[in-house]
């Protein structure tokens, strides 16, 4: 038994230490940059980690900008379990963001069914967006790659032409309306943009993580994932495990653009230049690679690249850090941290395709 409970420990420990190892060389880098530039590396972490980590206040605002990486995230994740790469989370979460708005700011509803009903229509505004991705894998072999790149930019142009047109704010057409005080997710702490949307993506990835590990239907997920030819040897119908994951995806990220538009105040509607939800989708990747493909994982790198982010406002008004080398310090952590579950995810796939 004891033997048992310290295997899991060293098992647990392992990821642990190489994050933790990662993490000190990317801070080196990034410290040996600002340094060649000039600044003073030393007080711009400083910064960095006091914003980011340092105080209630500023835990709070750091999972505030965790909540929507979260669940970008587990639209990668998800998808990578089965052996697909869904990069269509950019693009789902705009439609998620845009389906809330409108429904949030156009639709009188009572309070606590509003934001509810705005935050599924948000969900099915990413899984409508994800559908043509999913037919054309399942019943034409197109690679989700391509189609998910092409229908990222289409949501781009669509939603900003449905921003203007069609759900403007009076006076201000490069913006929707507001979404309604009714369909707002209650504030958790004052001075802070923290709302309630964070338990709604936490919980969200745990119930991810039950379904993976904890039913017959994840446990043929990721039998798919990892080999694809025992799969089908099993029975399993490969073709509605790909359809199914896509869809997942899609709900994922189009809650994701609901949180956004719905929890994070003053960021009440959608801004034509996309801002408050512009690129997490991409981000999220990074964060699921973090994260070492698990829920649980995804909610940790979550955690520490809401933290960096936050931090580095604070990092740019308090060290003097010029945004570009705070945006190329982020990128050299955040690189450094990926590496170890980068490599053997690639040496996997080059092995699975070999074989």
């Amino acid at each position: 038994m004891f033997e048992s409970i310290a295997s899991k420990l060293r098992e647990l420990a392992k990821p642990l230490l190489d994050t933790t190892f990662a993490v000190i060389i990317g801070l080196l880098i990034g410290a040996l940059l600002m340094w060649l530039y000039g600044y003073d590396p030393w007080n711009a972490y400083y910064y960095l980690f006091k914003g980011g980590f340092g105080s209630l206040k500023g835990i709070f605002e750091t999972l505030s900008f965790a909540t929507p990486l979260m669940l970008t995230g587990i639209t990668w994740l998800v998808g990578w379990k089965s052996g697909i790469f869904n990069i269509g989370a950019e693009g789902q979460m705009y439609m998620g963001a845009i389906g809330a708005v409108w429904i949030g700011g156009t639709v009188a509803l009572p309070a606590g069914i509003h934001v509810a009903a705005a935050t599924i229509v948000g969900m099915l505004f990413g899984l409508l967006w994800v559908l043509p991705v999913a037919a054309l894998k399942v019943w034409r072999g197109t690679h989700e790659v391509v189609t998910t790149i092409m229908l990222n930019w289409i949501a781009l142009f669509f939603v900003r032409y449905l921003i203007r047109y069609q759900v403007p704010m009076p006076g201000r057409a490069f913006r929707t309306v507001p979404a309604m005080e009714t369909a707002r997710f209650p504030m958790i702490f004052e001075g802070t943009t923290l709302t309630a949307a964070v338990f709604v993506a936490i919980a969200f990835c745990v119930g991810i993580f039950i379904f993976l590990w904890r039913t017959r239907l994840g446990y043929e997920f990721r039998l798919t994932g990892a080999n694809p030819e025992a799969a089908r040897y099993a029975g399993i119908d490969i073709r509605r495990i790909i359809f199914l994951n896509l869809l997942i995806g899609g709900l994922a990220a189009g809650l994701a653009g609901s949180t956004q538009v719905l929890g994070r105040p003053p960021v009440w509607g959608l801004y034509e230049t996309m801002g408050g939800v512009f690129m997490l989708g991409y981000t999220g990747i990074g964060v699921a690679i973090i994260g070492r493909n698990h829920p649980i994982g995804a909610i940790l790198a979550a955690f520490f690249y809401g933290g960096l982010l936050h931090g580095g406002t604070k990092m740019m008004a308090q060290a003097g850090v010029s945004g570009e080398m705070m945006v190329a310090i982020q990128g050299l952590i955040i690189l450094a941290v990926a590496l170890p579950a980068i490599l053997p995810m690639i040496r996997g796939k080059i092995a699975s395709w070999r074989g």
